[in-house]
């Protein structure tokens, strides 16, 4: 097995002279916005804080906004800005669970339409930071968002601010309690997509500080950087 022992470019795990370069689609465009909600309205209302992750209700039901997606919470005059990585759909009642009524759910919709009135699909959002002006502060808010903010997705020069230095590679490395791996994955993949032609030198310059971070694991860096290139040249 051959080890690492210090920071590696991302050339060292491409073969050849392959070098992954993102395109951006109009399918890819159309993603962002399929299932969540208008791309300038807002997709989500916080209903539980803390400095470091929030709860947020869905504006509609199975409307949560993508796994990595990057979104911002207006709260006392500032932007905070978190990515999306936990969502469910349950009942809004603590004490009712749905059950299965072995028909689908447009049969339901219209034979029992007020099932879905008890029904709510909540995201969770793990903070980043937040914005002062056009830049980007990779600490944590020095308060939390309040209840009913609502949620925001980012707009594409947003997510360019918050991708542009490494340090948001960092943050989730440490945080606890997240899919990281996954996380990261879906995080650099949106980054990739909107710098498009771009995206090659981006790539190489995260995964080298992906290298640097995981340099004493070098079987999960080189399942990250296979996982990434593969998705990026498919």
């Amino acid at each position: 097995m051959k080890q690492v022992t210090g920071t590696r470019s991302l050339e060292s795990f491409v073969e050849g002279d392959a070098r992954p370069v993102s395109h951006r689609s109009a399918s890819s465009a159309a993603d962002k916005v399929a299932g969540n909600g208008s791309k300038s309205g807002r997709v989500g209302e916080v209903v539980e804080s803390s400095t470091t992750t929030l709860i947020a209700e869905a504006c509609r039901l199975h409307g949560a906004p993508d796994f990595g997606a990057f979104v911002r919470v207006e709260s006392d005059g500032r932007n905070i800005i978190g990515v999306v990585h936990n969502a469910r759909t349950q009942s809004s009642e603590p004490n009712r669970r749905p059950m299965a009524y072995g028909k689908t759910e447009a049969e339901l919709r219209r034979e029992q339409p007020q099932i879905f009135e008890l029904l709510s699909t909540q995201f969770e959002v793990f903070v980043l930071g937040y914005l002062d002006g056009a830049s980007m502060v990779h600490r944590f808010p020095p308060q939390p968002s309040r209840i009913h903010s609502f949620v925001f997705p980012c707009r594409d020069e947003e997510v360019l601010t918050v991708t542009e230095e490494s340090q948001f590679l960092r943050s989730i490395l440490e945080a606890p309690g997240l899919p990281t791996d996954e996380l990261l994955l879906a995080i650099l993949r949106r980054a990739l997509d909107e710098r498009g032609g771009e995206s090659g030198q981006y790539l190489q310059s995260m995964g080298s500080e992906l290298s640097r971070l995981l340099r004493d694991d070098y079987d999960r860096l080189s399942a990250l950087i296979h996982r990434l290139t593969a998705g990026s040249t498919a």
